[in-house]
């Protein structure tokens, strides 16, 4: 039987990307994704598809920033889909994988505004789509001018 899609229960599926990684809580966010679900970040040019190669991104931007934190201002909700604005915070203290190689630790903390379109089907995850300004990001941590 399907679950109910309500706005309150899309809402709250929706959020748990945040609140998993926030907690660094893989086996809560395996739960959450469907079977094929799909991770998008538009800004590295990443595309992966199921719970093992989202937690391994996901683990990559947790050792980049072991203190990492997601903050949600707004959660909007229109039929199966939630859009999320988030701040990203943490501290440079890890490798940091990037379309262009690695950049080494820098000690810097950075604040990143984002926004996350996540698709619930049945209350699970079917995607999310994840924007960010890699420009910002890059300028923060002090490797381009």
């Amino acid at each position: 039987m399907a679950k109910s899609t309500t706005a309150e229960s899309v809402i709250e599926v929706g959020k748990t990307t945040v609140i998993d990684y926030n907690n660094k809580d893989w086996d809560a966010a395996r739960t959450s994704m469907a079977p094929g679900y799909v991770y998008e970040e538009f800004a590295t040019q990443r595309r992966v598809k199921g719970a093992d190669e989202t937690l391994a991104v996901w683990r990559g931007w947790a050792a980049a920033f072991p203190d990492s934190k997601g903050e949600i201002h707004n959660a909007i909700h229109s039929g199966d889909t939630v859009v999320m604005e988030v701040t990203w915070t943490g501290t440079h203290t890890g490798p940091l994988q990037t379309p262009k190689g690695t950049i080494p630790p820098t000690g810097k903390r950075i604040e990143l505004r984002a926004c996350q379109v996540n698709t619930v089907t049945n209350g699970k995850l079917q995607a999310t789509r994840h924007y960010f300004d890699l420009g910002s990001l890059l300028q923060q941590l002090g490797v381009t001018g």
